[in-house]
């Protein structure tokens, strides 16, 4: 049974980006992930959010993990 969703359930590694959409239709927050800890399937997040702070984040439905480079980022090398 193909899935349409695939990319929610792809577990985040370290520098990737992390877009949540919020509940009511607010705009979505968007971080970086930091660590990933947690086991396989039980992932979850220290990510550091475009607010500027750090949090702990347990990935749902509304989380897509995004894996290219932000634009506006420089790249090391």
């Amino acid at each position: 049974m193909p899935t349409t969703k695939k990319h929610l359930r792809r577990p985040a590694r370290p520098g990737d980006w992390v877009e949540v959409h919020v509940l009511g239709g607010g705009p979505p927050r968007r971080g970086q992930v930091l660590e990933v800890l947690g086991r396989l399937g039980h992932e979850h997040y220290r990510v550091r959010w475009d607010e500027q702070h750090e949090s702990l984040h347990f990935p749902g439905g509304g989380t897509i993990v995004d894996r290219r480079p932000r634009r506006g980022t420089r790249s090391s090398g």
